[in-house]
């Protein structure tokens, strides 16, 4: 079955860093492009960073491109999300998402996802 589990989610000061990993199964993540997304109450859910099945190409959201950047190990099926001067505004549930593409389908899956809180 194919899963994605998020971890390293959890309650930071503001201007702290946490660093958010996706673990990867049941499908070929070397050929897939990996994305973070979140959201929050009352919100829709955002993308804020993606990168290629190769980690040559990488893409933010404006609100955090300066400060948070998405990396992938395809040797250990995982991508990450590490998060540098976090804000209040950042507070959300983190998603791993995964875009498959094979040459009669393409599939995409949803990991449960973390939670980060950022508070003083």
């Amino acid at each position: 079955q194919v899963q994605l589990v998020e971890s390293g989610g959890g309650l930071v000061q503001p201007g702290g860093s946490l660093r958010l990993s996706c673990a990867a199964s049941g499908f070929t993540f070397s050929s897939s492009v990996m994305r973070w997304y979140r959201q929050t109450p009352g919100k829709e859910r955002e993308l804020v960073a993606g990168i290629g099945s190769a980690g040559r190409s990488t893409n933010y959201a404006d609100s955090v491109k300066s400060r948070f950047t998405i990396s992938r190990d395809n040797a250990k099926n995982a991508v990450y999300l590490q998060m540098n001067s976090l804000k209040p505004e950042d507070t959300a549930v983190y998603y791993c998402n995964a875009l498959w593409r094979g040459p009669w389908r393409q599939d995409e899956y949803w990991g449960q996802g973390t939670q980060v809180t950022v508070s003083s």
